[in-house]
């Protein structure tokens, strides 16, 4: 929502996971509200990507453009009301295929990623392991839609 939590979280576990399967990506995060346009991660997020060698300290929320809807092949929603929000934002010529990220997932389809933004520091935990699991998953799923 934001681009605060749980996006930049998702953005450094697809970097990571990216770059462990040698796989080269174009990857941005962003919210669908812009709440806190120009801000830094939530601290706690800074210390779960830190902790799991993958720092966001230099990202900064943005939201959502109209034209990442054409620049990017896949547009990843980490909740259901972000997902509907994304939908109703796209344009008409809008090329971006839209999912949740655990879509891509076996058996965690229409699952959201936990988000922590008012829960203590052990649900940055929990996210992380959202957001890993679904990068896994979709990294997955793009190796092997290149290789054909």
């Amino acid at each position: 929502m934001g681009n605060i939590c749980r996006s930049p979280l998702a953005e450094a576990a697809l970097r990571q996971q990216s770059a462990l399967s040698g796989l080269s990506l174009i990857i941005d995060s962003a919210g669908t509200h812009d709440w806190h346009t120009g801000q830094p991660p939530d601290d706690r997020a800074q210390t779960v990507a830190a902790k799991n060698g993958a720092p966001i300290d230099h990202l900064r929320a943005r939201p959502v453009r109209t034209a990442d809807f054409r620049d990017f092949d896949h547009i990843i929603a980490l909740d259901g009301d972000n997902l509907r929000n994304l939908q109703a934002m796209e344009p008409v010529d809008g090329s971006a295929t839209l999912s949740l990220l655990l879509d891509h997932v076996e058996g965690r389809a229409g699952e959201n990623v936990a988000d922590p933004y008012y829960k203590d520091d052990q649900a940055f935990d929990v996210t992380w392991a959202d957001a890993v699991a679904g990068a896994k998953a979709l990294i997955k799923s793009l190796s092997r839609s290149q290789a054909v």
